[in-house]
């Protein structure tokens, strides 16, 4: 089993590919890509905070008496609906941003951070 620690490790490279990727890319669409690894790094990184190693998922049957947390392991469910809000953000924020990038293509004809500036009409 992976524990917390490897997916923290893990989580923190996977950001700092997007962080680099975000810098040294000059084209549009490679940036919104490496914003998007930013992202999945951080989902990963929020789904390792709420996992228990041997823990039980928060789930009660009908006649089940509610256990105390100090007798059992219990999964925080908190991180994991969070990571759904945020995919669902992330899908949102990427769709607008491609989008964008869609009109500055057509009004500049290219995605090239650096020459969008030299049309002097907007």
């Amino acid at each position: 089993m992976i524990d917390n620690r490897t997916l923290y490790i893990f989580s923190f490279i996977i950001f700092l590919i997007g962080v680099y990727g975000v810098i040294t890319n000059k084209n549009l669409l490679k940036i919104l890509i490496s914003v998007s690894i930013i992202e999945t790094a951080l989902n990963i990184f929020l789904v390792s905070t709420g996992y228990i190693s041997g823990s039980k998922p928060p789930i009660l049957n009908s006649g089940m008496k509610v256990i105390s947390p100090n007798n059992i392991n219990i999964s925080d469910p908190l991180p994991h609906a969070l990571v759904l809000t945020a995919i669902v953000i992330g899908v949102g924020t990427t769709a607008i941003g491609i989008g964008l990038a869609i009109k500055l293509y057509n009004h500049y004809k290219t995605l090239n951070v650096n020459r969008m500036g030299d049309k002097d009409e907007l």
